[in-house]
């Protein structure tokens, strides 16, 4: 699917289901990553993860773009159009879009513990992705001070 596809269908669906036009532009956003698409207040204008396409069909990408036209419209009217507001929560359920998208590979990575805080008093341990200084922060448990460890597993995995 193109961009001006992608257009012609956020018109089609904003006339079927709000009985409103889409004035602005909708174009596919590759650089999504961990949501199926964005209502951008500045310009107006619509993004869609091309991903969701790819991987789980038309259908979910309908759902997305009712999802994304019910802030379009909401904000346009003056209405309550975060994801909090009753009148977002209503015309959501009411048109049937998806209020949550299912997901997709290539988002966020999950980075191992690379290191471990260990306390001298009491050997609570806390694990850690990223490296602190041990010496600006104490044990939550007791207050006693905290030493770091470097862990194996992640020292093999990049050596």
């Amino acid at each position: 699917m193109t961009d001006q596809e992608l257009q012609a269908l956020v018109e089609a669906v904003s006339a079927q289901y709000f009985a409103r036009p889409f004035r602005h532009q909708a174009r596919f956003n590759s650089r999504l990553r961990t949501t199926g698409g964005r209502y951008l207040l500045r310009s107006h204008d619509i993004e869609i993860n091309p991903r969701h396409l790819e991987q789980h069909g038309e259908e979910e990408l309908i759902g997305i773009v009712k999802h994304e036209l019910c802030h379009y419209h909401l904000y346009l009217e003056k209405k309550g159009y975060q994801h909090k507001d009753r009148d977002f929560q209503e015309l959501l359920k009411q048109v049937g879009g998806s209020r949550y998208c299912q997901e997709v590979g290539g988002g966020r990575t999950r980075l191992p513990y690379r290191y471990e805080l260990v306390c001298e008093a009491c050997q609570m341990r806390y694990k850690r992705k990223r490296k602190i200084n041990p010496a600006r922060y104490r044990c939550g448990r007791c207050s006693g001070k905290l030493r770091l460890y470097e862990l194996e597993t992640a020292a093999k995995q990049q050596g």
